[in-house]
């Protein structure tokens, strides 16, 4: 299908990228921090890094993984640890020692965690001692020959930094006990570092960066290789869909997601870093009322996150009451934004959150709502420069009728070479230079791309193809309501039936209420048929609500119907 999309971009978005503007992630860092030397980079619980102080202690630290670790181009370091001070630092010292990045969630239990340390064949982790625990239970049965440990305070100075981990480790009670004993200290390895002589490796364009690892949440997570090149044509999308809005040294970005996942590490870390921004750390999004008291305490320019975490600050009184009119920019990502979050959104701050969507194996950004979009319209937005985008039908044929469900394929520079030592998988989901997403979509008649559902979690009732995102938006436009998920569970009568998860905002709430507010919003066969209440949802690290969990937790006690 023709590109016909391009014209309804603001003026100013160019129709292709430049993907090898730079040689490696190492030249596009090193401009900036040259460019922006004195500015600040990152902030986190008070503490402020500048683009000179990111540039001496990643080069001391990459130094050190050279020459003391003796760790060699292509070996894979893995990063666990929250939104710190630490994470960028260790970050672009992997990067600029010429070695691979894998990204671990620090939530990870120990039998996710030894997967992902095998499969990867990473030989150094980089961790936070909170999570040094789970690491003993498994470091041993993995290939990985260096532990470096910091502690939640470290990089804060000497008074704050001591008492943030007396208080994490004494008071909060938040790092259980560990023992691991030739473990290295990051702190140490900083000092050792800077006397140590840093080599920048040769590297191309094709090199691998990163191994970023997929949720997991179905099957064995794989690692998605994504190449120094995949990750720069992403930055340059990015900066050629949101450019005309960014001002190059003059941006805060509030980064409330973990950096280790692949959306706030392309879109914050390093757009940002690329135009001499300022990334300020939330290192629990969890504590809402503490995301607020930092928010308050700047004037946010942007704003990137996930529809629970924008639900969750509406429904803080607080945040209501701050001024928001720096904002000039707010992305959601990782999960459907919701109609009735969107509408709020806006009225409350004035400005318009703006759906993008992306997948890990395409680093992440595959399409965006427009920064001249006048609201939400319920789609997923257009396809970012240099990207193809088409529909195939269960025949593999390419749709091109209007409204006429498939899934999406992509095709562009951020596409990943494949999964990490698993050709099968590759095969399964790339086919000459097509990734197949496992979204399915439609194509609207003003360019846009709505997305109707993950292809593995649509429910079929009847032989009728029922959405949960649509079940969920109608759902969540009911005042009485906070969050809802709607999975398909078994029924002898109809195949499946719609179940949903519902956490009452107004406990006056009821299943009779609920049901007929459905009715009026959908056909019979997609009212759902079971309603559980719930105090809450589980959720992602990232705050994706879990649908499959749900399903599994109940599917064999769902009476069938």
């Amino acid at each position: 299908m023709e590109k016909f999309w391009l014209q309804r971009y603001p003026a100013g978005v160019p129709a292709e990228i430049n993907p090898d503007t730079f040689p490696s992630l190492v030249e596009m860092f090193e401009q900036s921090v040259s460019q922006f030397r004195d500015q600040p980079a990152y902030i986190n619980m008070g503490q402020v890094l500048t683009y000179r102080a990111l540039e001496e202690q990643s080069r001391a630290f990459a130094a050190y993984l050279q020459q003391e670790l003796k760790l060699e181009k292509g070996e894979r370091v893995a990063i666990m640890m929250p939104n710190l001070l630490q994470y960028p630092i260790a970050l672009f010292a992997v990067l600029r020692a010429g070695l691979v990045a894998v990204n671990v969630n620090p939530l990870y239990t120990p039998r996710e965690l030894e997967h992902q340390l095998k499969d990867s064949g990473a030989k150094a982790i980089i961790i936070v001692s909170n999570f040094a625990n789970t690491l003993e239970k498994v470091v041993f049965r993995t290939g990985v020959k260096h532990v470096i440990l910091t502690r939640m305070g470290d990089q804060l100075g000497l008074a704050k930094g001591t008492l943030v981990n007396f208080v994490v480790k004494y008071i909060k009670k938040l790092v259980p006990k560990y023992h691991l004993p030739n473990a290295l200290s990051f702190r140490q390895a900083l000092a050792k570092g800077r006397h140590l002589q840093y080599v920048k490796p040769r590297m191309t364009s094709e090199d691998i960066a990163f191994l970023q690892y997929t949720g997991g949440t179905t099957g064995v997570a794989k690692g998605a290789m994504l190449t120094h090149r995949n990750m720069l044509a992403n930055v340059e999308q990015c900066l050629g869909v949101y450019g005309p809005v960014l001002r190059p040294g003059d941006e805060f970005v509030v980064t409330a997601l973990p950096l280790y996942h692949v959306f706030a590490l392309t879109v914050n870390g390093l757009l940002f870093l690329r135009i001499g921004g300022t990334n300020l750390l939330i290192t629990n999004p969890r504590d809402i009322p503490a995301v607020v008291n930092e928010l308050s305490q700047y004037q946010p320019t942007c704003i990137t996150g996930v529809n629970t975490l924008f639900n969750a600050l509406l429904n803080n009184e607080a945040f209501c009451q701050l001024r928001m009119s720096s904002l000039r920019l707010v992305i959601g990502g990782g999960m459907s934004v919701q109609h009735a979050v969107a509408e709020r959104w806006q009225q409350v701050t004035g400005t318009r959150l703006l759906e993008g969507y992306g997948l890990t194996e395409c680093s992440p950004l595959v399409s965006v709502c427009p920064f001249d979009l006048e609201g939400y319209n319920g789609s997923i937005g257009l396809p970012v420069c240099s990207t193809d985008a088409r529909i195939l039908d269960e025949q593999g044929q390419e749709v091109t009728a209007l409204e006429t469900p498939g899934e999406l394929q992509i095709r562009g520079p951020q596409v990943m070479r494949g999964y990490w030592q698993r050709p099968e998988a590759t095969a399964e989901v790339m086919q000459d230079g097509w990734l197949s997403t496992g979204d399915i979509v439609v194509w609207q008649a003003s360019g846009f791309i709505r997305i109707v559902d993950r292809k593995k979690d649509m429910i079929l009732v009847s032989g009728f193809n029922v959405y949960p995102n649509e079940i969920e938006d109608v759902v969540a436009m009911h005042p009485k309501v906070l969050e809802v998920a709607a999975v398909g569970v078994p029924s002898d009568l109809t195949g499946e039936q719609v179940k949903i998860f519902v956490v009452k905002r107004d406990p006056t709430l009821d299943e009779a209420t609920l049901k007929a507010h459905c009715r009026k919003h959908l056909t019979a066969y997609k009212v759902p048929k079971l309603i559980e209440f719930r105090t809450e949802l589980p959720k992602s690290n990232v705050g994706k609500i879990l649908r499959r969990l749900l399903r599994d937790e109940t599917v064999a006690s769902t009476p069938s119907a």
